[in-house]
């Protein structure tokens, strides 16, 4: 079994003072130690969700920042992410989990969802958007992860009119939960088992979305 100590978070509050290449160098056995922990967990954690989900791939982020086209220059991230895709076509969305010793969090949900997957979505809620409504806003989930999340249009989308009644949905560009860590968490053995389950009580999202974005309005199957 996997348990992520406390050093993770040593390391990071390090690199966090210290965010430059020499200090890095000089540190890199370090870190290969601790990269080696996370893709570890990230491992055992995708195991854990293949109990009830499907897995098709998981990602240990990078801890290199990619600076071209920013402000800030800082060479590394002072946190480890990992994400795990559920199987296309069929499953839809996905999880996340953020190691940060200022904020740990999972979130499931659909970050970045494509152009095609947000207009369907969209053509569904001016159609009917009650069994989302109730789905998360259910206690089962708002109990655990508390509101649906995410960036919206200011304004109604190109080819839907401001005055739906569904707006604030249609206006959505994500749709993500977030649970905050607690710390005394973080380094039990339990872990994954804990993470593993909140993600279960997600699933109504997941099997609605996925029921969506893998038919048409007549609810044909598209796949």
């Amino acid at each position: 079994m996997i348990i992520l100590e406390p050093s993770i978070f040593s390391f990071l509050n390090e690199l966090k003072s210290n965010n430059n290449r020499d200090w890095f160098n000089a540190n890199k056995k370090i870190y290969k130690e601790v990269d080696l922990k996370i893709k570890s967990f990230g491992l055992q954690l995708s195991n854990e969700l293949n109990k009830h989900d499907i897995i098709e791939s998981h990602k240990v982020f990078r801890i290199y920042r990619d600076v071209r086209f920013s402000k800030n220059k800082t060479p590394y991230k002072t946190n480890f992410g990992i994400s795990f895709k559920r199987k296309k076509p069929d499953l839809r969305g996905g999880y996340y989990f953020h190691l940060d010793p200022d904020k740990s969090f999972i979130a499931a949900g659909f970050w970045n969802p494509n152009k095609e997957d947000l207009n369907r979505l969209r053509q569904e809620f001016v159609v009917d958007a009650d069994e989302f409504k109730t789905i998360i806003k259910s206690k089962s989930i708002n109990s655990v992860w508390g509101d649906i999340r995410g960036d919206r249009l200011k304004s109604a989308p190109r080819g839907f009119s401001r005055n739906e009644k569904n707006i604030d949905l249609i206006q959505m560009k994500q749709y993500i939960f977030i649970k905050e860590l607690k710390s005394k968490d973080l380094f039990s053995d339990g872990l994954h088992t804990q993470i593993s389950n909140n993600f279960i009580t997600i699933r109504p999202f997941f099997n609605y979305m996925s029921e969506i974005l893998t038919t048409d309005l007549n609810g044909v199957s598209i796949i």
